[in-house]
């Protein structure tokens, strides 16, 4: 588990290296697809409503066309599995990506992202007067897409979806090695 974070914690400084050699470079601050800001901070509010799971983000932009994508997953599930009938989730994600956005449509645009997630904590779920506690620590990478509607100079939102394989057994014996996750964000920029 050591070497997952710290593989995870590597990855992420050289991105960030990355798109402060991007950004330094440049002389001035990233001039995006509308207006001038490089900074997105959003919220996945239909994953709040439907499973009280927080999923919050920070994108930088490097580009017009590209982006690095950090997200925070509070209360994350496993797919959309339920945490009804005494099943509790005790797990939170941290997430790293890089959208690539298509076309040149002013009200929107698609994107692509490979990510990399790792999660941590545990899952409980009773059997037999008992409870049994499986181990949720694992490592995954993935690929999603979605679409961003810019609704106006510093607002965006739009759904996304994305599919991701984790690295660990003892996960995968308990539910899948395949984990589909979708949402719809609200973004707000500056």
């Amino acid at each position: 588990m050591k070497k997952i974070i710290f593989t995870f914690a590597l990855i992420l400084s050289f991105g960030w290296i990355q798109a402060q050699q991007v950004i330094s470079s440049s002389g001035s601050t990233v001039t995006t697809y509308r207006g001038d800001f490089s900074n997105e901070v959003k919220l996945n509010f239909l994953n709040l409503i439907a499973l009280g799971s927080i999923e919050a983000g920070y994108e930088k932009y490097l580009s017009e066309d590209h982006s690095l994508d950090f997200q925070v997953h509070i209360n994350d599930r496993f797919g959309y599995n339920s945490q009804g009938s005494g099943k509790n989730y005790k797990t939170n994600s941290v997430q790293a990506a890089m959208n690539f956005y298509f076309g040149n449509n002013p009200n929107g645009r698609f994107y692509l992202f490979p990510l990399a997630k790792l999660r941590f904590g545990d899952f409980e779920e009773p059997s037999d007067g008992a409870i049994i506690t499986t181990n949720m620590n694992a490592f995954m990478i993935g690929i999603g897409g979605g679409y961003k509607w810019e609704l106006s100079q510093n607002f965006a939102f739009g759904p996304h979806l994305s599919i991701a394989r984790n690295f660990s057994d003892e996960v995968t014996a308990r539910f899948t090695r395949v984990e589909l996750n979708a949402g719809f964000s609200l973004g707000y920029r500056f």
